[in-house]
């Protein structure tokens, strides 16, 4: 879809527009955060600390009413060089999985470093250590959306190749 911003200037509007979910997957834990494009503001939400995907999902289901998100983000593991990581292939899984039940464009972010970032931002904020522990995948997924906010179109969407994302 294209309107005009201007005197002869074209504005391509985004087809993500409202609020955001981002998921920081892992066997253990999933980080949500929430956010907006609006504002492009992401912020912590919760950690999903359950391994049964039938409570894991259930919770995500709760939080999709509560949000009425537009789009959901999911972190794609990847190696520093890029090649698969030992959890990618359990990403597009979960990615896939969120985009089946949920009927929500649901977008790979990939999530190099957000670990890392996160973890500085809990330790500028005061949080360190085993502290960090209940905390640090939320702010992963934050970290995430923002990637997201910075360069959307560096974003794969889940679904979209099922080979490939398998």
């Amino acid at each position: 879809m294209q309107e005009t911003g201007g005197i002869n200037e074209p504005l391509v509007l985004s087809p993500v527009v409202g609020t955001l979910l981002a998921f920081d997957f892992g066997t253990q834990r999933i980080g949500v955060a929430v956010g907006n494009t609006f504002s492009a503001s992401a912020q912590p939400l919760t950690t999903i600390a359950e391994e049964k995907n039938e409570i894991r999902f259930a919770a995500i289901a709760e939080l999709i009413r509560e949000w009425q998100p537009c789009a959901l983000l999911v972190g794609l593991p990847v190696n520093d060089d890029g090649t698969p990581h030992e959890l990618t292939a359990l990403c597009r899984r979960f990615a896939n999985r969120l985009h089946g039940r949920f009927a929500l464009t649901t977008l790979l972010v990939d999530e190099r470093y957000t670990s890392l970032a996160a973890s500085e931002q809990l330790n500028r904020e005061g949080i360190r250590g085993r502290r960090q522990q209940g905390l640090i995948d939320q702010y992963a997924a934050q970290q995430i959306m923002q990637a997201w906010f910075d360069e959307p179109a560096a974003c794969i969407t889940a679904g979209a190749d099922r080979k490939k994302n398998e």
